[in-house]
């Protein structure tokens, strides 16, 4: 066993044989060069489309959020815009009902002084009717009863409109001597 340590100790393990390192680095750089020619370039090209996708989709999502944001803005806007109309056409519906509201209250307030006015010319027509009316019945009867007192005939027509004044006229005197004693005894109460 010694003889083949002796041999063996002629040749130190860790120095390779020069053949070998020879070898060995060419086999290195031939190797190395393959790899470098062609995965190198697919490795990089795979890394920059990765770098491209990556920046472009941040680059996507900030333009989308700036897109967004945008249009919040615009909807934000819009909607101020419609309140803003939405309170004007209220506030102008409240005054056109106030308008028609007056409107129609002066309306009804010129019907009723209207039917009020009417009425009262109405009642006055109808008053004078029936003073007329009974003045010229109360004439009739007064003539009729004076023709029996007096005894003779009152048919003349101008005499008997005389009378027949004076007669109502006197009456007309006395109520108002009445009503205004009545009123001034009312009030002295």
């Amino acid at each position: 066993m010694m003889t083949f340590l002796a041999e063996e100790g002629a040749q130190n393990p860790l120095i390779p044989d020069t053949a070998e390192l020879v070898i060995g680095l060419l086999c290195f750089f031939i190797v190395f060069g393959l790899l470098g020619k062609k995965l190198l370039p697919n490795i990089q090209k795979t890394l920059a489309e990765r770098h491209d996708a990556i920046e472009g989709g941040l680059e996507r999502a900030e333009k989308a959020q700036a897109e967004a944001n945008r249009t919040l803005e615009e909807y934000k806007a819009q909607l101020a815009e419609a309140r803003h109309e939405a309170a004007r056409i209220t506030e102008q519906a409240r005054e056109q009902g106030a308008v028609i509201i007056a409107e129609m209250r002066e309306e009804g307030q010129r019907q009723r002084d209207a039917i009020v006015a009417a009425g009262h010319a109405q009642i006055e027509a109808d008053r004078r009717q029936v003073t007329v009316t009974l003045r010229q019945e109360v004439g009739r009867i007064a003539t009729d009863l004076a023709g029996k007192l007096v005894g003779e005939s009152l048919e003349d027509n101008a005499r008997q409109s005389r009378t027949i004044d004076r007669f109502l006229d006197s009456l007309d005197g006395s109520a108002d001597a009445g009503a205004g004693n009545g009123a001034g005894a009312g009030a002295a109460r």
